[in-house]
């Protein structure tokens, strides 16, 4: 097989020739320190993986909207820990809305949401720039590029990560989000309608976008940060609009959750999606036991990810991350399954990263 064909295969759920490989994207820190800042192309080639290739479209604003959304970031220096630091207005025609955050060389965070207050979502709700046009441009490229090279994915245009849960979170705050749905349940209601409603239109948009997969959700929605029943009642019926509409112009879906999700498999075979990721074993902050999902779930969901990559590749040896990989695919012996570690990495000896990518080729089905 092609790794097109065997990459493919597992989204369809069926086995293909042996075990598909890839890595849950390559951050630029590890590119630029250890592969001396080649591209996510080049990355898979080195290492011999099966090539899955994160791209979105380009969301095209209107010079009228950008208008009523104008953006002023300011520079504010190191902090004591050297994370560089900066603080954002944002003035519309009836208001401001501030925002703070950090970054270093390996990620960025926020340190002040968006949203302070019901006034300042409305803001928001009413003046945020919404895509009129999508260009496919970067996507038809990444496709061309690849050839039988691989598979495309990107992520719903969205504030944050594509589910409304976790916009809701990134704009107020995890725990406030979490406030709000138990003292203010309509309004986040109304809140999740609003934020679904214009990803809804860009889905529209999205109509012919040949696209192998798009991912939604958000790890907010993990069972190691809200139970099974906020999770039915605040991400499902949203995340079910989102999915049924990229399924009726026929795009699959691949279900976000890098934390705990032993508990939400329920939940994520309700919201319609066609995969789940990460998997996350507890060596890593999840709760996963990738036998028993499979077992569960297997045959309504393939699987992404399931490899620990702290104790494969940046703690671990060769033998150990070969030895991780067997454990993997005995996990998931009717296949709809890619091993891929359990989320975003930034370290690793690239011979611990080698024998990742080689021990899957010897797992036949």
């Amino acid at each position: 097989m092609t790794p097109r064909e065997r990459l493919l295969t597992a989204l369809e759920r069926g086995k293909p020739d042996r075990l598909p490989v890839q890595v849950h994207n390559w951050m630029p820190y590890y590119l630029n320190n250890y592969l001396d800042g080649c591209d996510a192309y080049h990355a898979y080639a080195r290492f011999g993986m099966d090539s899955v290739i994160y791209v979105d479209p380009i969301y095209k604003i209107s010079d009228e909207s950008k208008a009523k959304w104008i953006v002023d970031r300011k520079d504010l220096g190191l902090d004591d820990s050297g994370n560089h630091c900066w603080t954002q207005t944002i003035t519309t025609p009836e208001g401001t809305l501030t925002l703070s955050g950090s970054y270093n060389d390996i990620t960025s965070w926020e340190t002040e949401p968006l949203i302070k207050s019901k006034e300042d979502f409305e803001l928001f709700r009413k003046y945020r720039p919404v895509p009129d046009s999508l260009d496919f441009g970067p996507v038809i490229a990444a496709q061309n590029r690849l050839g039988d090279g691989g598979i495309t994915r990107c992520c719903l245009w969205g504030y944050g990560q594509s589910g409304p849960w976790q916009s809701f979170c990134y704009l107020v705050g995890t725990e406030q989000a979490i406030y709000y749905a138990f003292d203010e349940p309509e309004w986040v209601h109304y809140v999740l309608q609003s934020l679904t409603d214009p990803q809804l239109k860009v889905i529209e948009m999205m109509k012919g976008m040949l696209i192998d997969l798009v991912e939604t959700g958000g790890g907010a929605g993990s069972n190691t940060v809200i139970s099974p029943a906020m999770h039915k009642e605040f991400c499902t019926p949203y995340d079910r609009q989102q999915h049924d509409a990229l399924h009726s112009i026929g795009i699959k879906v691949v279900y976000h959750l890098c934390g705990g999700l032993m508990h939400q498999l329920d939940n994520v075979i309700a919201n319609g999606a066609d995969g789940l990721e990460t998997m996350t074993p507890p060596g890593m902050g999840g709760d996963c036991n990738l036998a028993e999902a499979s077992r569960l779930v297997g045959d309504k969901l393939f699987l992404i990810g399931g490899f620990n990559q702290k104790d494969g590749f940046e703690f671990g040896t060769p033998e150990k991350a070969r030895e991780l990989v067997f454990e993997c695919h005995a996990a998931c012996p009717n296949g709809g399954y890619i091993c891929s570690p359990s989320d975003h990495f930034f370290f690793g000896d690239l011979a611990n990263v080698q024998a990742f990518a080689d021990a899957a080729k010897e797992c036949l089905y």
